[in-house]
């Protein structure tokens, strides 16, 4: 094997063991009905590849919203059809209109490309520099900066330029990114007159970092947003995000749901739940029972509300709850993003369904190799002729919940039936 092929196997495997997590936080500008920031994210199902960009409009609310999630998209698609990023930043610059009176353009971006051999490539446009942190310490990078030729010269300013940089990942890596809401909060209000800056926002991600070396990409652009809105005197005079990218190890979910067609699979079922390594989840109470009997196992009530027969308690399980309805309030907070509400604020409702809904959804979300083990036995608790087909109904959820987790969340997803 040569040199080259041995850094390809070293890099695949690396890449293979390493889960890339991609997550956002913003907080609107109050008194807006839209956010004037946008993260959007894209991943190449082939290739592995990732591609995920922060945008911010000028000014706030709807307008801002349709500037930066223009800006966001286009410059998305051109990177995944491997445009050069010179050309595409070109591209969207002169199809963004620019402001007459501050002469600055309508949105700026910082767009994160993660390939499949774990190199990261980076175009920044007037946004604060990134950031990027590797065991409790600051990687700072070489840029190239290219300038950008408008087509219309009386457009935008004399120095214009986009500034591009390129880096191969490890294993623990976090990339933070985020708008000028971050660095301009707190600018003329006490303690921070000149805003909060970015080397606050540097010293804020190592210090979070050390606190918390497990920290989910997610709870690490909340807290910048929330320290940033702090400076701001907990009122934000812009549009606040932050978007990063964490490596690390992947994080498996098992979920097993529905009885075997045949009942001689029920002990198939019960060794992979054994087996599994990670978190587990039950879902239907006849499969509880089938797993809890071949495992030699108790199912048992919760203390807290055991009057719910919704969720119980079994050892080795993580969450044990009905079946088919918790599949259906699972996709409808997936599909609307009403989990950050259900499933963040209240995860210990007293009312045992949203609770249990709240806690599966939470375990998908917190997870990043999830694995459906599908009964595919009809359920005769639910053949009312009133009611839908149980099992078309377990299996189209499944469906749509892991096409859910792969495009909206990044997910990586198995089904398997039985």
């Amino acid at each position: 094997m040569t040199e080259d092929e041995k850094r390809e196997a070293y890099s695949t495997d690396i890449r293979r063991n390493t889960f890339i997590e991609v997550d956002s936080f913003l907080e609107r500008k109050p008194g807006q009905n839209a956010d004037g920031d946008v993260f959007l994210s894209k991943k190449n199902q082939t290739g592995g590849r990732i591609v995920t960009a922060l945008s911010d409009g000028l000014g706030s609310g709807i307008k801002a919203n349709i500037l930066a999630s223009l800006t966001a998209t286009m410059l998305i698609e051109f990177v995944l059809k491997d445009i050069p990023p010179r050309y595409a930043a070109e591209l969207i610059v002169n199809s963004l209109p620019v402001c007459r009176t501050r002469g600055i353009s309508y949105a700026t971006f910082t767009l994160v490309d993660v390939r499949h051999d774990m190199t990261v490539h980076f175009i920044e446009y007037d946004n604060p520099p990134l950031i990027i942190a590797r065991e409790n310490r600051l990687v700072e990078l070489p840029k190239t900066k290219i300038p950008i030729e408008r087509k219309h010269k009386h457009t935008g300013s004399d120095d214009e330029a986009l500034f591009y940089s390129t880096y191969v990942a490890c294993p623990g890596d976090r990339i933070v990114f985020f708008s000028d809401g971050v660095t301009q909060a707190g600018i003329g209000k006490g303690f921070y007159g000149d805003g909060w800056g970015i080397e606050l926002a540097r010293e804020h991600t190592l210090a979070e970092l050390e606190r918390r070396p497990l920290m989910s990409a997610r709870d690490l652009a909340q807290s910048i947003v929330k320290a940033a809105l702090n400076a701001d005197n907990g009122a934000a005079h812009d549009d606040i995000s932050c978007g990063v990218v964490s490596f690390r190890e992947p994080r498996d979910l098992l979920v097993i749901t529905g009885p075997p067609f045949h009942e001689e699979d029920d002990r198939e079922i019960a060794r992979i739940f054994a087996a599994f390594t990670g978190t587990k989840v039950i879902l239907g109470g006849t499969t509880a029972k089938i797993i809890a009997r071949e495992l030699g196992k108790t199912l048992r009530d919760p203390l807290d509300y055991a009057e719910s027969p919704a969720v119980q308690v079994m050892d080795g399980a993580d969450l044990v709850c009905e079946g088919v309805l918790t599949l259906g309030a699972a996709e409808a907070n997936l599909t609307g993003n009403t989990w950050q509400n259900v499933a963040l604020q209240n995860p210990d409702s007293p009312n045992s369904f949203s609770r249990a809904a709240s806690r599966f959804v939470r375990h998908l979300l917190n997870s990043d190799r999830v694995t459906f083990i599908v009964g595919t036995k009809l359920n005769e608790a639910h053949q009312d002729p009133t009611m839908p087909v149980e099992l078309e109904s377990r299996r189209s959820l499944i469906k749509r919940i892991a096409a859910l987790l792969e495009e909206k969340y990044l997910k990586q997803t198995s089904v398997r039936y039985v």
